[in-house]
């Protein structure tokens, strides 16, 4: 069973439609006693960094993925979720995030030629046999719907990067948590491969 953790942010059901075509069984929850439960842990998300944090706080969440990361079970976070893994963002600035992970939320720098929010489809440069990307093909193309973006204190846990007028942390994992700038669940095939890949993990292998 993977938990789709609910802390009205919005893109749950488009998470919760593609795992049921993957044949996966999930829920919609933000109740402690299903989550515990759960093999798995998805924290989906768009909106700002501010508010997703102080709406985790509120519904408990933070403290229920702090306890599945210490017990070993996989995570992923998506879009915004993968913002909130990490220390903080100048989205919103004096916000504490989630300390799942080490790095820094940029704001996207204005280019000449780039649009931002950055919102489309992007190819992704694989590196370091993340096991999202285990089976699928090089530079597949992914969703992204986006006005900040991660770097990474340790480049050792990023598994894939794209372009967008800087270099983009796009993906990254390390032990059981892992982690989408894009949107699987938006990025057809490739996309689908990825949350396959995340629903055929074993708990515990940190």
């Amino acid at each position: 069973m993977i938990a789709i953790l609910d802390y009205d942010a919005g893109n749950l059901k488009s998470v919760e439609k593609a795992l049921h075509f993957l044949g996966e069984e999930s829920i919609v929850t933000r109740d402690r006693r299903e989550v515990s439960k759960a093999d798995k842990l998805i924290l989906p998300g768009v909106g700002s960094f501010g508010a997703a944090m102080d709406q985790l706080r509120k519904y408990e969440i933070d403290q229920m993925l702090a306890e599945a990361a210490a017990e070993g079970k996989p995570i992923l976070g998506i879009c915004l979720g993968l913002q909130l893994f990490f220390d903080g963002s100048e989205e919103s600035q004096g916000v504490e995030g989630l300390h799942l992970l080490k790095g820094s939320i940029l704001k996207i720098p204005n280019a000449e030629g780039l649009k931002i929010p950055h919102i489309g489809w992007n190819s992704l440069k694989l590196a370091g046999n993340g096991r999202l990307f285990e089976g699928i093909k090089e530079e597949p193309y992914v969703y992204f719907v986006h006005s900040y973006y991660l770097k990474a204190q340790d480049e050792s846990i990023v598994k894939a990067y794209t372009e967008y007028g800087v270099s983009i942390h796009a993906s990254v994992e390390r032990g059981n948590v892992f982690a989408c700038q894009f949107h699987p669940e938006k990025s057809g095939g490739a996309g689908l491969s990825i949350l396959s890949n995340f629903a055929k993990l074993s708990g515990g292998n940190a």
